[in-house]
């Protein structure tokens, strides 16, 4: 079912061009990812299609009944209401059922009214109505997301005013999911989430019902979550079939095919254009009415377009001046408190020299602030700390606190590194995309990205041996990710970081530490590796907990006459016959094998219809249809019967399995 679409939307600002002639369209259910540089239009896009924003020209159409919920990067709260107070607003449909439900129950209490019939079937149908759409399982509902976003019962009076802002964004995503809309609109949701958060918001997007749009530069979360792609770049939109990774492959099938018809287009050109020269040099009539005909032709071909071309990325490269010690970082039974708040103890780790270790753990667990102990910003409360021979620490701050926002962003790098002359500071400053007069503007004034890049500018001057990074990647675009990325794998000194990327927690680190309340769990190897060890490490902690739980229920659970039949069990297999064996096993196998058959032919209708579902999202985001509506309508209907089809495929191919 077609849900919204946009035909030839443009947006500008005076002469500058942000979105020209985007069209596409949206069917029920869909998960579509929007990727792009910073600064090439994803958010405009998004405020276009939640009606904040009027777009210069163009058509945008969504579906009657169909409503939008929009987070916003900041500035999700203006109001100074507790944090319960905020989150209930979500329910005011609920509210307005009890309400009503109330009044009827009152109305139908005569019996005798000459309306009692009508007022009974009208409480009888809201009253379904209000069991379909959860209304006896909002409140524990609430709970279950607040808690998951980190917000328990004794958050529930604090005023929206008091949050940080990465508070308040968890707060407003938890309220919007609390909404549930038909669509929802995500900027950068997995921002100030911890990965346990992550995690349970993927789960949680994955069964939800309605449509989700989301702009995200989390290329772990597009992976997990999206099933369609839409690049912004260059003010253009181009849609693709199939998560980040997906894309990525295609993106560049597209690049290279659009690539090479240019050049043997141009190389067509030429050739005519020297045929035309020559058969005009030889100045016979003849041969002229031949260049002019061939002129002509020329003419009427239809140009391609110069293939888009990518901005520049940001040269990173970080290098080491002197060598630290072997033993960069020693700690013991480190213990760290804010008043009556204890944020963790006992932590012991060690760090050598080369080393790339991340360290994990929940919101509030205190990493931030045990970065500050290791660079002697703030002091433990008890345990033991050692810095290396030779150590000099370089920090990158994810809060840009140590960039002067008054100062332009020549200034603050001339202040930091006088030696350098200006001509070769903005030469610096260009390898990190500022050009022009834009190192003229205040730091203060430009965008998180921008600062991001600013200060790993300074890092990367600064020839420290070991950086300590605190999240890293937050702010930048895909493309600048991965150059960090690269710079950090590449670095040769020692790196201590801090981080919830786990793209990046996938490639660089060594080990992973994680930090919780009662010390740190260390984690020799990459995040595929954290979580395998993780899960089996939770496991082990229920298993022994339901071991223990089973222990103090008593001897007759756990063997006796009554709880335990391990020995009757064993009678009962030994006193079949040989031949019953071989029956039973004759009849096992047999089974076993049609299931199998039956799997396999599942599987078979599964790809062909994923296939056919995949052509059909490809007609419907080719040019050609953006337009028609009626198309995009029928083919929507289509789409979801097939789909339909396959979830139910799905479930007999689980039961099979199961």
């Amino acid at each position: 079912m077609l849900v919204m679409s946009a035909k030839d939307i443009n947006k500008s600002y005076g002469t500058d061009v942000i979105l020209e002639d985007v069209s596409f369209s949206v069917n029920k259910g869909d998960r579509i990812g929007i990727v792009g540089p910073n600064g090439a239009g994803k958010t405009t896009l998004l405020r276009i299609i939640s009606g904040e924003l009027e777009p210069t020209s163009g058509e945008l159409f969504i579906k009657p009944g169909f409503h939008l919920g929009y987070l916003k990067q900041r500035n999700n709260f203006d109001s100074q209401g507790t944090l319960l107070e905020e989150v209930k607003k979500s329910f005011t449909r609920f509210y307005r059922m009890e309400r009503e439900m109330a009044r009827l129950q009152e109305l139908i209490k005569d019996h005798k009214s000459s309306d009692f019939q009508k007022n009974l079937a009208a409480y009888t149908d809201l009253l379904e109505k209000y069991k379909d759409a959860g209304g006896y399982t909002y409140e524990s509902e609430m709970e279950s997301v607040l808690a998951n976003m980190g917000f328990g019962p004794e958050t529930y009076s604090k005023k929206t005013g008091s949050l940080s802002g990465g508070e308040r964004t968890r707060l407003a995503l938890a309220a919007l999911l609390l909404k549930a809309p038909e669509i929802l609109l995500l900027d950068e949701p997995t921002n100030h989430l911890d990965l346990q958060m992550l995690e349970w918001l993927e789960k949680y997007l994955n069964g939800y019902k309605g449509t989700v749009i989301v702009v995200s530069h989390d290329r772990f979360f597009l992976d997990k979550m999206v099933t369609r792609v839409f690049d912004v770049r260059n003010t253009h939109l181009y849609c693709y079939t199939g998560n980040y990774t997906e894309f990525t492959v295609k993106r560049q099938e597209r690049l290279e095919s659009e690539r090479r018809a240019w050049e043997n287009q141009q190389r067509e050109i030429k050739r005519q254009e020297e045929m035309i020269r020559r058969m005009k040099e030889r100045g016979t009539e003849h041969l002229a009415k031949r260049a002019q005909s061939r002129e002509k032709q020329l003419a009427q071909m239809d140009v391609l377009d110069r293939p888009e071309s990518e901005s520049g990325d940001m040269k990173l490269q970080f290098h080491v001046e002197y060598k630290s010690g072997n033993e960069v970082v020693t700690a013991e039974g480190l213990e760290k408190s804010f008043g009556e708040r204890k944020l963790f103890r006992n932590v012991d780790f060690k760090i050598r020299k080369g080393e790339k270790v991340c360290i994990i753990g929940n919101n509030g667990t205190g990493k931030t602030t045990l970065l500050r102990i290791i660079l002697g910003q703030i002091q433990q409360d008890r345990g033991y700390l050692k810095i290396g021979h030779n150590v000099n620490f370089g920090y990158y701050d994810q809060g840009q606190l140590m960039l002067d926002e008054n100062e332009t962003i020549l200034g603050e790098m001339k202040n930091a590194y006088h030696l350098y002359t200006d001509t070769q500071m903005r030469s610096l400053l260009g390898r990190f995309l500022f050009s022009g007069d834009e190192v003229f503007l205040r730091v203060g004034d430009i965008s998180g990205g921008e600062k991001a890049r600013l200060a790993l500018l300074k890092l990367m001057l600064s020839g420290s041996n070991t950086l300590v990074l605190d999240e890293p990647t937050n702010h930048l675009d895909i493309q600048s990710k991965e150059v960090v990325e690269e710079a950090i794998s590449g670095f040769d000194g020692t790196v201590i970081m801090v981080s919830h990327d786990r793209y990046l927690l996938s490639r660089v680190p060594d080990r992973i530490l994680e930090l919780t309340p009662d010390g740190m769990i260390e984690y020799q190897g990459k995040y595929d590796y954290y979580l395998e060890k993780s899960q089996e490490r939770h496991q082990l902690i229920e298993s022994q907990q339901a071991s223990s739980g089973a222990s103090r229920g008593g001897s007759s659970a756990a063997g006796g006459p009554e709880g335990g039949t391990e020995g009757d069990s064993g009678k009962n297999e030994s006193s079949l016959s040989a031949e019953d064996e071989r029956r039973l096993r004759k009849e096992r196998e047999a089974e076993e094998r049609r299931q199998a058959r039956k799997l396999q032919s599942l599987e078979e209708e599964i790809h062909d219809l994923e296939g056919r579902i995949e052509e059909l999202e490809k007609a419907l985001c080719s040019p050609e249809h953006m337009r028609d509506i009626e198309f995009l309508q029928e083919q929507g209907q289509i789409m979801d019967q097939l789909k339909q089809e396959l979830d139910e495929k799905y479930d007999q191919w689980m039961e099979l399995q199961a």
